[in-house]
């Protein structure tokens, strides 16, 4: 039995479609979906904001930078971080992004990360601010 997303247009290529983050029903109660831009967009959110250990089945996934929400601000932890967190999009994301530029800066509980990137799957450039904040 084939479902809707199996068949394939005319021409024979199949439209990318990816669950959206997060996991969610659409207005007709099925699964959402999100276009692959938005994909990676989320993707990277996950990265960024998930902590090392939180995840049971990958307990070296993420980056941790809400743990340093709270952490003096110096120009050598925000240039330790940037590495970090450039390491962990290379490793993680890197069949799917190119990093080209990456900062990072904390006051009070946010984190705010500017990213620009291209999308290796389409060639589009992007630039986006991911922002996180710490639990109260």
């Amino acid at each position: 039995m084939s479902s809707r997303s199996d068949i394939s247009p005319p021409g024979g290529t199949r439209a990318r479609s990816d669950i959206a983050f997060p996991f969610r029903a659409d207005r007709r109660g099925r699964t959402a979906h999100a276009r692959h831009g938005e994909h990676v967009y989320d993707l990277i959110e996950q990265l960024l904001f998930t902590s090392p250990g939180e995840r049971v089945m990958r307990p070296d996934f993420g980056c941790g930078l809400l743990d340093l929400v709270f952490a003096q601000n110096s120009p050598e932890i925000l240039s330790t971080l940037e590495l970090s967190v450039h390491a962990a999009l290379q490793r993680w994301l890197g069949d799917l992004i190119e990093v080209d530029d990456l900062d990072i800066t904390g006051e009070d509980t946010v984190v705010r990360v500017r990213l620009s990137y291209a999308v290796r799957a389409t060639g589009a450039r992007r630039q986006d601010v991911f922002e996180g904040r710490a639990a109260a």
